[in-house]
């Protein structure tokens, strides 16, 4: 019955700033972690960003310092602000959450159909 739908995605140049929004048939407060995933050109897989339910947050190697992940509970909304975007950057992004403890993506119950970004020169 958990459904996650994400918005916000398109396209920007580089250095731009995008931001990716995710909202879900549950009250946040359900969900334990919540986080994005992207897949890349070459099929390359990493875990973008995620946010449990007490503050603690992770970032991927290539997100910190220009991405930041916030919890809106009143929307029941998860948000990915990216800034100074990279063509590196380029994919669909995912949006997972579980209702239990698991930083790791493969651990994330539940999940969006994902989100294109494109990020061009």
């Amino acid at each position: 019955q958990v459904q996650l739908v994400e918005s916000g995605g398109g396209s920007v140049q580089t250095g731009g700033s995008l931001t990716l929004s995710c909202t879900t048939s549950l009250h946040i407060s359900e969900l334990f972690v919540m986080g994005w995933y992207r897949q890349t050109p070459g099929d390359k897989r990493e875990m973008v960003a995620h946010k449990q339910k007490g503050g603690f947050t992770n970032y991927g190697a290539s997100a910190k310092g220009r991405f930041i992940i916030s919890r809106e509970t009143g929307k029941n909304t998860v948000h990915l602000q990216m800034n100074d975007l990279k063509i590196e950057d380029t994919g669909v992004y995912s949006c997972g959450a579980t209702t239990g403890p698991g930083g790791a993506p493969h651990t994330w119950r539940y999940w969006g159909q994902g989100i294109q970004v494109t990020v061009y020169s």
